[in-house]
């Protein structure tokens, strides 16, 4: 058996995707409207299959969303300056005066 296949040409190939990391806060902004939306279909839904999805879809939004937001506290952290590191000018004051 034989089989042709077709090449499409160039024009009506699909363009490359951008991969680029999205920031930290449009994903939780991003997250947060998917839940909002989730919300508000769950509150629309009659079907109780149409009921479950959206329970589980808001269950794995909230999730996503308490996940992002834990990320984002721990990137908060570790931009704070420790304690235990003193600047020139402090550790300068320090050793005139001790």
């Amino acid at each position: 058996m034989k089989m042709y296949y077709s090449q499409r040409p160039e024009s009506s190939r699909p363009a490359e995707e951008d991969y680029t990391p999205i920031p930290l806060q449009d994903s939780i902004e991003k997250t947060r409207q998917a839940l909002d939306r989730a919300y508000a279909g769950f509150d629309n839904a009659l079907e109780e299959e149409l009921i479950d999805s959206y329970i589980y879809e808001i269950q794995a939004l909230q999730k996503r969303y308490q996940y992002l937001t834990d990320l984002a506290a721990g990137e908060m952290l570790r931009e704070k300056p420790s304690s235990n590191v003193h600047s020139p000018i402090r550790t300068l004051v320090s050793h005139v005066l001790s």
